[in-house]
């Protein structure tokens, strides 16, 4: 393990290039990130969730209890797959075991209750790049290694805004009514202090009062993890959020949730990724590459680093490969390819934004053969003044460097290329676009601001070709 960090450390540092690199250095070191990441392996051993107790298609025979022991035997046993056969499963909240397979077989579906007092008490876990003890993820696991979520059933949080969406204090679409608890009305402010003023993290104790609504799948501080196949459905908050985790894949996964902050998959802090094959349905951005926020973000420095995102197809969503907004931490070598997005609701292609609170590096963000059909604003978007009015510590100032995008076509957008940086600095360095072409953009073909080190080659945007 260590000798894979300091091989990690090296590529970093070579990652970082310099103003007039050749167009396929970044590529070259692709096979050499996708051989870096090591995938988990189970004895071929079962342990039918129906013979620790678990009962199907009866809604109040919850089979947490019954699923939780199975998952236990697996692991002491030294590991092997825990099956779920046919049938619905109504269940409270899993945890994940080293060794351990959660497999679902087909016409196989795990729903979770909305019960939530079933969520309590609380765990270490992250909201919104903020450390704190929240309501605990449906699915969640700490510390483990070697396990996986795999099969071709159906994971169903249950979410909807009779029960968990209409927290986040939004009236008009999610439901929110007075009287009803809504993180917006204090809870995520909380939070938000909390961090901003370091308390000590076992003082950062949420309570369902706060309103922070939990992921569906949350592992924190696992290696070797692999989530293949399953259908995921209605998430109370972000889908897949991995924190700080080493060798993930994220293969064949169909995610469809459109609540609040319905982010499909978040690798916070995570080095080693690969997400293949996935289909994105989102209510939020469909793929969102995050290492922590502001203050707790640049304390464990932890960046999210040598990630792959490929033949992933994005349908609604506020982004399709978004890097941030929590990146205090940095970001580095992300290579997307290969992927079609195409829907009136899907905001952006290739996002990254942050801001003076969140800082952060991001460096290397490399793109090639993406097929958009079309995209609400910006095939490219660049965004250093998010959420400018957020009540922060303001000094500092984050970079982007070394965007580069090849074979990137689009037939609808507001804008071509959108890059909102500083007015008085170049904190920006280093975008290219090649061998592209945007048509039907509807407003501005360039909008830049801030930014230095700009190369277009072969790039038409309406059919005009764009000079740099």
């Amino acid at each position: 393990m260590e000798l894979k960090k300091l091989l990690c450390c090296i590529l970093l540092t070579v990652g970082c290039t310099l103003p007039g690199y050749a167009q396929d250095q970044p590529w070259a070191r692709y096979a050499d990130v996708e051989a870096g990441i090591e995938q988990p392996s189970f004895p071929e051993r079962n342990f039918l969730i129906t013979d620790f107790g678990a009962w199907p298609d009866d809604s109040l025979a919850l089979c947490h209890e019954a699923i939780d022991r199975a998952i236990l035997a697996c692991s002491l046993a030294g590991g092997g797959h825990v099956v779920v056969p046919q049938g619905t499963f109504y269940t409270g909240p899993i945890t994940l075991k080293s060794n351990v397979d959660l497999h679902l077989e087909k016409g196989a579906c795990l729903k979770f209750s909305t019960d939530k007092t079933l969520y309590t008490p609380t765990v270490l876990t992250r909201w919104e790049g903020v450390d704190c003890y929240n309501l605990r993820p449906l699915i969640y696991a700490r510390g483990e290694t070697n396990l996986a979520i795999t099969g071709q059933g159906t994971i169903d949080g249950q979410a909807d805004n009779d029960s968990w969406w209409h927290m986040c204090g939004n009236a008009e679409r999610f439901g929110w009514r007075e009287g009803m608890i809504s993180a917006a009305r204090g809870g995520r402010e909380r939070l938000l202090g909390f961090g901003e003023t370091q308390t000590p993290v076992a003082l950062r104790q949420m309570t369902l009062e706060d309103g922070l609504r939990p992921q569906l799948i949350n592992l924190c501080h696992c290696t070797r993890v692999l989530i293949e196949g399953v259908s995921l459905r209605n998430s109370p908050f972000w889908v897949i959020h991995p924190l700080f985790c080493e060798d993930l894949t994220v293969r064949g996964v169909d995610i469809f949730s459109h609540g609040p902050n319905s982010d499909g998959c978040d690798p916070e802090s995570c080095n080693d990724v690969l997400i293949e094959d996935c289909r994105f349905d989102t209510g939020d951005d469909c793929i969102a590459i995050k290492s922590g926020r502001n203050m707790d973000g640049r304390r464990w420095d932890t960046p999210s680093s040598n990630i792959i995102v490929r033949r992933c197809e994005m349908k609604d969503g506020h982004g399709g490969v978004v890097i941030g907004s929590e990146i205090s931490g940095g970001c580095r070598n992300v290579y997307v390819e290969d992927c079609r997005m195409d829907s009136p609701n899907l905001d952006r292609v290739i996002r990254i934004k942050t801001n003076n609170c969140r800082g952060g590096v991001v460096d290397g963000v490399y793109v090639r053969r993406v097929d958009v059909g079309q995209c609400r604003e910006a095939v490219l978007k660049i965004n250093l003044l998010y959420e400018s009015g957020e009540d922060c510590d303001r000094s500092y100032p984050p970079y982007v460097l070394n965007v580069m995008l090849d074979h990137v076509t689009s037939g609808k957008s507001q804008y071509g290329v959108l890059i909102t940086g500083y007015d008085d600095r170049m904190n920006i360095e280093n975008v290219s676009v090649t061998n592209s072409s945007f048509d039907g953009v509807e407003r501005e073909p360039l909008s830049i601001q801030g930014a230095k080190g700009l190369h277009f080659d072969n790039f038409r945007i309406n059919g005009k070709s764009v000079d740099n």
